[in-house]
C-alpha cells in the first residue's frame, strides 16, 4: 500500500492506494542553483546575440513577464536580467517590466512584490489591459487575417523583451514563448483570434486535431501566435523550465522561436511519460497552487490526465480553485449542455472562456469526473462533474466498483505531466 501526499492549493490530502502507479517524471535533474543557470542561458542564447550586443545606453526597455497564475521563477531571473541591462548603460528609469495578464483580472499589490521579488519599488511595473483602446497599438494583419494589437508600453520601447516559463498546454501545445506577448500584451479581439484556429472549418466541425498539447508543427493555434507575435519584433527572449516544486532546471534566451523550441525539447524529455495502456481510474493532483489556484489554470491538468484514461473510466481531480473559475463569463458557458449546440454557439461568438468550457465539458461528457475543490455541488454538476469534499469521499464513490484487476494512476503534478499511450 502506498502512499502519496497530493497537494491541493496550499494543504495536501494524503492518497493510500494498493497497486498504483505514480505517473511522474523519471528522472528529472537535480536542481542546482538558478543563478548560474541564468547567468549562462543569457551568455549563450539560442538563434541570437547576446543581450550587450542588442542593447545600447539611451534606448528604453520594456520586459514583460507572467501573471501570478503562472509562476516563472521572475523574482530570481528578473534582479539578474535587470543587473545585466545596468551594466550595459541602461539605467532603472529607462526600464518598464509589464505584467503579460492576456484576458485576466488586474494583479494586486501582493502579487506584483512576488513576480518582481528584490525589484519591487524599484522599477516601474505596469498590468496589462486588453480592453482599453488608448493602451493599445494596431500592429497590422497575419497571414491569416488576424487583426494584432499590442499594448502600447510594449510597441513604443526601443527594445522588448519577454520572459516567462515553458510547459505542456492544452491547444497551443506549449506555453511560454510567443504566447507572453499574444496573448499577453494583446487586445481581447486578438486573443480570441488567434485562438479561434482551435476549431476546424465549420463544413468539417469539430477541433482541429493538431491543436492539442505537446504539438506545435502543424498546430494552427500556435501559427497564429508566432505570427502576431512577431509583428511586436521582439529582440530577446528568457524562458525557464521549472521542476515540480517550482525550482529552474532549465533557462533558454535568445530568439523568440527558436528559444522557445528548445526549451520545449526539453519539457517534452523530461515531462511526458509513456504508459502501455490506458487505465480505470487516475488520481490527479494539478500541483497545488498556482495551478489550481482557478479552475481555468486547473482544467489543464484534467486535460493531460485525461489522456491516460480508458473511455469512460473515473478521474478524480484535486483542484482547490480558492480564486474561482478564472474569469466572470466562464462560468456562464454552461447554459450550454448540448455540445454541438455549444460549439455552435462559440463559432458565433468565440471567447477563450468558451472554449475552455466546451473543452471541459467535452471532457466530463467522456468520463466520469470527480472534483474536490471549493466550488459548490450546483457548480460542479453543472460543469459535468460530481463534487466530493475530501479525497476520502472521492474514492468511497469509485472504488466499490473496480474490480481488483483494474489499472489505477496517481498523478502528483497533473498540470505538468503529460501521459501518452505507447502504441
Amino acid at each position: 500500500m502506498k502512499t502519496v501526499e497530493l497537494k491541493y492549493g496550499i494543504s495536501s490530502f494524503s492518497c493510500q492506494l494498493p497497486n498504483i502507479r505514480l505517473l511522474q517524471p523519471e528522472q528529472l535533474p537535480e536542481p542546482s542553483a538558478a543563478e548560474p543557470l541564468i547567468h549562462d542561458g543569457l551568455a549563450h542564447p539560442v538563434g541570437s546575440m547576446p543581450l550587450e550586443q542588442i542593447l545600447k545606453p539611451g534606448e528604453r526597455v520594456a520586459i514583460v513577464t507572467s501573471d501570478i497564475t503562472r509562476y516563472s521563477g521572475s523574482e530570481i531571473y528578473l534582479p539578474i536580467l535587470i543587473a545585466e541591462l545596468n551594466a550595459i548603460g541602461i539605467p532603472d528609469h529607462d526600464i518598464e517590466i509589464i505584467i503579460a495578464l492576456g484576458i485576466h483580472r488586474q494583479q494586486t499589490e501582493g502579487e506584483h512584490r512576488k513576480i518582481l521579488g528584490s525589484l519591487y519599488g524599484r522599477i516601474a511595473v505596469y498590468d496589462h489591459e486588453c480592453d482599453d483602446p488608448a493602451e493599445l497599438v494596431d500592429l497590422g494583419m497575419t497571414d491569416s487575417g488576424i487583426a494584432v494589437q499590442v499594448n502600447r508600453r510594449v510597441v513604443e520601447a526601443d527594445r522588448v523583451i519577454v520572459t516567462g516559463t515553458i510547459g505542456f498546454h492544452y491547444f497551443a501545445g506549449f506555453g511560454g514563448g510567443r504566447k507572453g506577448l499574444v496573448p499577453g500584451v494583446a487586445s481581447r479581439e486578438t486573443c480570441m483570434a488567434s485562438h479561434f484556429a482551435v476549431f476546424n472549418p465549420p463544413e468539417i466541425g469539430g477541433k482541429h486535431p493538431d491543436a492539442v498539447t505537446g504539438v506545435l508543427d502543424g498546430n494552427p493555434v500556435d501559427l497564429n501566435l508566432v505570427q502576431a507575435a512577431q509583428l511586436v519584433k521582439p529582440d530577446f527572449l528568457l524562458n525557464t523550465v521549472l521542476s515540480p516544486e517550482k525550482k529552474i532546471l532549465g533557462v533558454f534566451c535568445g530568439d523568440l522561436e527558436k528559444a522557445h523550441r528548445a526549451g520545449c525539447e526539453m519539457v517534452r524529455k523530461l515531462f511526458q511519460v509513456t504508459l502501455a495502456e490506458p487505465v480505470d481510474l487516475a488520481v490527479i493532483s494539478c500541483g497545488g497552487e498556482p495551478k489550481d489556484i482557478n479552475f481555468i489554470q486547473a482544467q489543464k491538468a484534467l486535460d493531460y490526465g485525461c489522456q491516460a484514461v480508458k473511455e469512460g473510466g473515473t478521474i478524480i481531480l484535486l483542484a482547490a480553485c480558492r480564486d474561482g473559475f478564472g474569469n466572470p463569463t466562464f462560468f456562464d458557458w454552461f447554459r450550454y449542455q448540448d455540445l454541438d449546440e455549444f460549439e455552435n454557439a462559440l463559432r458565433e461568438d468565440y471567447q477563450i472562456n468558451g472554449q475552455t468550457a466546451h473543452a471541459t465539458l467535452s471532457k466530463a461528457r467522456r468520463f466520469r469526473v470527480i472534483m474536490i475543490s471549493e466550488f459548490t455541488a450546483g457548480q460542479t454538476q453543472k460543469m459535468g462533474m460530481e463534487k466530493a469534499d475530501d479525497l476520502d469521499s472521492a474514492l468511497e464513490l469509485v472504488l466499490p466498483d473496480l474490480d481488483e484487476k483494474a489499472k489505477i494512476v496517481v498523478i502528483p503534478d497533473g498540470g505538468m505531466v503529460l501521459p501518452v499511450i505507447n502504441s
